[in-house]
């Protein structure tokens, strides 16, 4: 009845992160620009490279995995579409991450976390 496992110090449970990155992966693919803490960007650029990685693929099945994992039935058919045609050539390394500073209220490293052009 209670919560489920926390991971590490965050005092988040998994079902908490694994929607927030999913919320994170599918606003960087559907602006293309995010900003995030650096820890969070660092585990988003790994998801959505492997959702770009299967837009390029264009199967049915790259389909069903990536609409099981973003949220929204447009940001995908633009992952199929657009982007599959954006990075055709290029074998990997979709991302950038551009240094921000701190931020006011705690600290954290704040990062811009972009897709490549």
């Amino acid at each position: 009845m209670g919560r489920k496992t926390v991971e590490g110090k965050s005092g988040k449970t998994s079902d908490y992160k694994r929607a927030m990155y999913r919320n994170l992966v599918t606003d960087l693919l559907n602006h293309e620009k995010i900003t995030t803490t650096e820890a969070k960007a660092k585990q988003v650029r790994s998801m959505a490279e492997k959702m770009i990685t299967l837009g390029k693929r264009g199967k049915l099945h790259s389909r069903r995995q990536a609409l099981g994992f973003v949220y929204s039935k447009e940001v995908a058919d633009k992952l199929f579409s657009e982007l599959s045609e954006r990075y055709a050539n290029r074998p990997g390394g979709y991302t950038r991450v551009t240094r921000l500073g701190r931020r006011v209220g705690d600290g954290a490293e704040m990062v811009q976390l972009e897709l490549v052009q």
